[in-house]
């Protein structure tokens, strides 16, 4: 059974980080900015229909909730615990496999930037109950978003995206640009 072990706070001040008893997914990170989005998944969308969500990202073995700035937390949080208490894990969509997927993630240069992400971003973007998505890599201008707590977080829209392009135009090319989108 599902079950919330701990609430971490969050840089920004919307959102909390709940983390689970177990893992809900291995590879994937899951983002959903609007309630229309989640249509198609059962935890999100179980997740909006508390009421007061903005936006919902989950991984391995957490859900950071960004809540409406008018909403409040105590009408939140123990719906939310009873809803994942009562969840079948069995409902989230798999994971992509796709021959789509792959191929998306076979170009060198975005393979190279992955992995530095991995290694030295994305690991302290989750610890704040956020992610980071790479969209796509033009020319010398790389395209990401970021998800969870750091989407509407001020330190990640302005600190943080710069931190990420001094490390790459470090590691990879001294022309990268960053720009979140």
């Amino acid at each position: 059974m599902l079950m919330v072990q701990d609430v971490d706070l969050t840089p920004n001040p919307q959102a909390l980080k709940f983390i689970l008893n177990e893992n809900i997914l291995t590879r994937e990170t899951r983002s959903f900015l609007e309630k229309s989005e989640a249509e198609a998944d059962p935890l999100a969308k179980g997740i909006f229909n508390i009421g007061g969500i903005k936006s919902v990202f989950y991984m391995e073995r957490f859900i950071t909730i960004e809540k409406e700035p008018d909403a409040s937390w105590g009408n939140i949080q123990m719906p939310f615990v009873n809803f994942i208490k009562a969840f079948d894990k069995n409902l989230i969509p798999s994971e992509d496999n796709s021959p789509e997927n792959i191929q998306r993630q076979e170009n060198d240069s975005l393979r190279t930037i992955n992995d530095i992400l991995d290694k030295r971003v994305r690991p302290a973007l989750a610890g704040d109950g956020g992610g980071l998505e790479v969209l796509k890599l033009e020319g010398n201008r790389l395209f990401i978003r970021y998800q969870g707590a750091c989407g509407t977080c001020p330190s990640a829209i302005q600190g943080t995206l710069g931190a990420i392009e001094n490390l790459l135009r470090r590691e990879i090319n001294d022309k990268i640009e960053v720009v979140s989108g």
